[in-house]
C-alpha cells in the first residue's frame, strides 16, 4: 500500500507543534500500525531526519502504552489498542492523520508522546489494600460470589491507556478512575479503605484537571478493553456514600 501520513510533530511541551506530511510506500496489510510507523522512522533515519516519537512497549494489547489518535478516533477505526490495529483496516492511497491524546492532564512531551503520570497519581492516592501480617491465607478461604468476582475482574481489565480521556469531549477520566475504584470496592479485601479510597481518588482526579463526565458513552465505545460505564455509576455511589458518612461533613 501507498499512504500519506499527516503526523503531529512537536519538539517539546512548550513548542506549538503542527502537522507534517509524509509519503510512505510498500506497506503490507499484515503490518500492525506501529510496524508501519517503524518503517516510516527507518526511512526518516536513513535520510538523517528526526524519527517520529511515539509510545509503545509490549505490542500485545496489554500495557496500554500505544496512545495514538488516528483519523479522529483513539487507537483508530477498530475498538482495540493501536498495536493490535493492522493496516488491513486501511486502503491503498489513504490519507491517515495521526495525533497525540488531547487533554490538559496529558501534556505532550514530544510528537505523539504524552505524559500520563496523572493516572499513576490517581492510583497512588488511594488504590491499595491493607493486609494483616502473617501467613498468606488460601485463596478459597474468602468466598466471593462468581457474579461479584466477574464484575471485579471486568473492571481490573483497564490498562490505563487513556483512550477514555481522549474520546471524551471534556477529557474526563471517570471511566479509568471508576474502574480502579470498582476493582477493589467489589471485593472483600478492599473494604477496609473503601470510603477513603473513593474520596481520595476522586479528589486527585479533579486536581489533575480532568473534566466531568459527559454521559455520552464515548469512553466505553472507544475503550479497547470494553470497560463498562456502569463503573462510573458505582464510583458515584461509592463517593456519595463516603462523603455523607465522613466526619468532616
Amino acid at each position: 500500500m501507498n499512504l500519506t501520513l499527516k503526523v503531529w510533530r512537536q519538539k517539546n511541551t512548550a513548542d506549538q507543534g503542527g502537522f507534517k506530511e509524509y509519503k510512505i510506500s510498500g506497506i503490507s496489510e499484515d503490518m500492525s500500525f506501529l510496524e508501519m510507523l517503524d518503517v516510516l522512522n527507518e526511512d526518516l533515519s536513513t535520510k538523517g531526519e528526526d524519527p517520529v516519537h511515539f509510545d509503545h512497549d509490549c505490542r500485545e494489547g496489554i500495557c496500554g502504552m500505544c496512545s495514538l489518535y488516528i483519523d479522529g478516533k483513539p487507537h483508530g477505526p477498530q475498538q482495540t489498542t493501536t498495536c493490535q490495529l493492522h493496516m488491513r483496516s486501511f486502503s491503498d492511497g489513504d490519507v491517515i492523520t495521526i495525533e497525540p491524546w488531547r487533554a490538559k492532564a496529558f501534556p505532550v512531551l514530544k510528537d505523539l508522546v504524552v505524559n500520563r503520570s496523572a493516572f499513576d497519581r490517581i492510583i497512588q492516592a488511594g488504590g491499595y489494600v491493607s493486609v494483616n501480617t502473617g501467613g498468606v491465607p488460601d485463596a478459597n478461604e474468602i468466598p466471593i460470589p462468581k457474579s461479584i468476582a466477574d464484575l471485579a475482574m471486568d473492571a481490573a481489565q483497564c490498562i490505563g491507556c487513556g483512550a477514555c480521556v481522549a474520546a471524551c469531549k471534556n477529557a474526563s477520566a471517570m471511566l479509568f478512575t471508576s474502574a480502579k475504584i470498582s476493582q477493589l470496592a467489589l471485593l472483600p479485601q478492599g473494604q477496609v479503605e473503601r470510603k477513603i479510597r473513593a474520596e481520595k481518588m476522586v479528589a486527585q482526579m479533579d486536581a489533575e484537571g480532568f473534566g466531568a463526565c459527559t454521559n455520552t458513552g464515548a469512553c466505553e465505545a472507544e475503550c479497547p478493553k470494553g470497560i463498562s460505564i456502569t463503573n462510573i455509576a458505582r464510583m458515584n455511589r461509592e463517593y456519595f456514600s463516603a462523603v455523607v458518612s465522613s466526619d468532616s461533613v
